[in-house]
C-alpha cells in the first residue's frame, strides 16, 4: 500500500520544507501542527491542520492537540484488520501511513540553564505518545524522528510509493531509542533537581556524536555518545586537525581534562596523561614552562600521550610540544604561531574547548557489571573545600603545604593505589594501579629516579590511608618530607608515630579519593 497521508509536527524544522514538498509532489496528503503547519503553508503547500482532522481546537496553550482518537486510531490501525477497519468506518478515522516528529528542545533547554517553569514546558507529551504509537505499527506506519532519514525515505518512496519494511524496523528501532533518551533526560533532570541519589528507576541515553573505528582493542565495535549533562567535555570539543579520536583517544583525553580541571586558568598548568593515568602535571611561569616540568616527571610514559593546557596554545609551547611524539593536545584556545606549528604535524589531534574550565557535573557516572550498573556521584570533593588536620609534632611548611595540596589534586586523578610526590608546583613521581600501597610509592620513587629527579624535600599525596607504616618509611627513605593522606586507617597511631620518629609532617583530610 503506498502512504498516502502523512502528519508533520517538528521543532526542528532542517530539511522540512524539501521533504514536505516532495512528498507533496508524490500525491502525500499533508497535516500539520501549529508553528510547522505555518512553515509548510507559508512555502506554498496544501496543508490540512490537525484541529480539522480532529474537530476540536487545540487548547491548553498546546498542551493538548495530537491526543485524539482520529490520530492516534490513524496511526495504530492494523490495516485489513476487520475489528480496526469497522472501527476506523464507526468513528470517521482515516489512515495516518507517515509520521515525522522530532520532540520539544528539552535537553537543549536544559543545556542553556533554563529556569524550572520553562523547562516542564519542554516536556513533550503528545510527540512522544505518537512516535510510540507508529513505531508499534511499523508494519504499516514508517515512523521520521531524524531529518538525517529524510532522504532514505524520499528515495524508497520514489522507487515504490512506500518504505521497505527492513527500514520501518529500523526507523521503530531508532523511534523508541530517542523516546527513551529523551525521558531519560528528563527523569535525570527531575532526580538532580529533587536530589534523588538512588531512584527505583534508572535511565541513560544519549545522542551518538561519532562512529568509531574500533574500541579499546580492534577487535571490539565502539561509539561515543553525548549524554545530555550540561558540563562540556570532550565531545564538545572542535578539532582542528589529525585524525578520527579514538575510542582509546577520547577516554585519555577525558581523563586528561579532567585533571586539568582541577587548576584554575588563575596559572598556567599542563597536564600529560598516558592509559587514562597522569604521568606528569605541573604549573609554571608559562605554559612552555609548565609543560616541561610535566614532561621531566616522566618523558618516556609520555611518548603518544595526551597532553591539556589550561591557555591559550602559544607558539612557544607548541614548539616545544612538537619535539614529542603526541596523540592529542587539548586547550582553550591557540594563537596563529601555534596553529602553524602543529599543522606540520598531520596525525597530531588538536582539540579546542573554549568552555574547558565549566561547571561541575550534574549527571551520574556509571559503570556496566555483567547484569547491571553501577551507579554514583562524581568525585566532586576539592581539597579547597577540605579541612587539613595536621597531626604529626611537626606542622608542613608554608611551600610543603602548597605542594601538599597539589599532589593531593593530582593523586585524585590516579588510578588506585595512588602515590604522588611533588616539589615546587610539579609532580616528579607517580605510583598507579598497584594492588597495594608499597608497590605504588617505590614505583613512583624508581620513576623519580629514572627521570634524575631529586626526591629531596618533596611532599608526597596517598589517595587513601596508609594500612601500615611502610609504605610511609618508604617516602621518607626516598626523600619526602610531608605527606598528605585521608587517614582513617586502624593503624593510623604506628604511621603518625613514624612519620614523627622521621621528622615528617603529615595531614590528613579525611577524604578518600578512589579511583578504580
Amino acid at each position: 500500500m503506498p502512504i498516502t497521508r502523512a502528519l508533520l509536527s517538528v521543532s526542528d524544522k532542517t530539511g522540512l520544507i524539501d521533504f514536505a514538498k516532495a512528498l507533496s509532489a508524490k500525491g502525500v496528503d499533508l497535516i500539520s501542527t501549529g508553528g510547522t503547519s505555518k512553515a509548510l503553508k507559508d512555502a506554498g503547500l496544501k496543508v490540512n491542520d490537525v484541529s480539522a482532522v480532529t474537530g476540536f481546537p487545540e487548547i491548553m496553550d498546546g498542551r493538548v492537540k495530537t491526543l485524539h482518537p482520529k490520530i492516534h486510531g490513524g496511526l495504530l490501525s492494523v490495516r485489513g484488520l476487520a475489528t480496526h477497519e469497522q472501527a476506523r468506518k464507526d468513528n470517521d478515522i482515516e489512515n495516518i501511513d507517515l509520521l515525522v516528529v522530532n520532540l520539544y528542545p528539552f535537553e537543549e533547554t536544559l543545556a542553556r540553564g533554563a529556569a524550572e517553569d520553562e523547562m516542564i514546558e519542554n516536556i513533550d507529551i503528545g510527540g512522544p505518545a505518537m512516535i510510540r504509537a507508529a513505531a508499534k505499527n511499523h508494519a504499516s506506519v514508517t515512523v521520521i524522528v531524524d531529518p538525517k532519514d529524510y532522504a532514505a525515505v524520499l528515495q524508497e518512496i520514489a522507487a515504490d510509493g512506500n518504505t521497505q519494511l527492513a527500514t520501518r524496523k529500523r526507523l521503530a528501532a531508532k523511534a523508541y531509542a530517542r523516546t527513551a533518551s529523551y525521558d531519560a533526560a528528563i527523569a535525570n533532570w527531575f532526580n538532580h533537581a529533587n536530589k534523588i541519589e538512588a531512584p527505583d528507576f534508572f535511565a541513560i541515553g544519549g545522542r551518538l556524536a561519532q562512529s568509531l573505528r574500533y574500541g579499546e582493542n580492534p577487535h571490539q565495535k565502539a561509539a561515543a555518545y553525548k549524554s545530555g549533562d550540561r558540563r562540556t567535555g570532550i565531545l564538545d570539543a572542535r578539532q582542528i586537525q589529525g585524525k578520527e579520536l579514538s575510542y582509546n583517544n577520547i577516554n585519555d583525553a577525558d581523563a586528561a581534562l579532567e585533571a586539568l580541571r582541577e587548576f584554575p586558568a588563575g596559572k598556567p598548568a599542563c597536564v600529560i596523561v598516558k592509559h587514562a593515568n597522569p604521568c606528569g602535571v605541573a604549573t609554571g611561569a608559562d605554559l612552555a614552562a609548565a609543560y616541561k616540568k610535566a614532561l621531566a616527571c616522566d618523558s618516556t610514559s609520555a611518548f603518544g600521550g595526551i597532553i591539556a593546557l589550561n591557555r591559550k596554545l602559544d607558539g612557544p609551547t607548541a614548539e616545544e610540544i612538537s619535539k614529542l611524539f603526541t596523540e592529542v593536545i587539548i586547550a582553550p584556545e591557540a594563537d596563529e604561531a601555534a596553529l602553524q606549528i602543529i599543522a606540520a604535524k598531520k596525525n597530531l589531534r588538536l582539540l579546542l574547548l573554549p568552555t574547558l574550565h565549566a561547571a561541575a557535573a550534574e549527571l551520574p557516572m556509571v559503570k556496566s557489571i555483567a547484569g547491571g550498573l553501577l551507579v554514583q556521584t562524581p568525585d566532586q570533593a576539592s581539597i579547597a573545600q577540605m579541612e587539613l588536620k595536621t597531626v604529626t609534632k611537626r606542622a608542613p611548611s608554608a611551600q610543603e603545604l602548597e605542594d601538599l595540596t597539589f599532589a593531593f589534586r593530582v593523586a585524585k586523578h590516579v588510578k588506585s593505589n595512588a602515590i604522588v610526590f611533588v616539589k615546587d608546583g610539579a609532580t616528579i613521581g607517580i605510583g598507579a594501579g598497584q594492588m597495594s600501597r608499597i608497590d605504588s610509592t617505590r614505583i613512583a620513587a624508581r620513576k623519580a629516579e629514572d627521570a634524575k629527579l631529586s626526591l629531596k624535600g618533596s611532599a608526597l599525596a596517598s589517595d587513601a590511608f596508609f594500612p601500615f607504616p611502610d609504605g610511609l618509611l618508604a617516602a621518607a627513605d626516598a626523600g619526602a618530607t610531608a605527606i598528605i593522606q585521608p587517614g582513617g586507617g586502624m593503624r593510623d597511631d604506628e604511621v603518625i608515630k613514624a612519620a614523627d620518629e622521621r621528622g615528617l609532617a603529615m595531614v590528613f583530610t579525611s577524604i578518600r579519593h578512589f579511583r578504580h
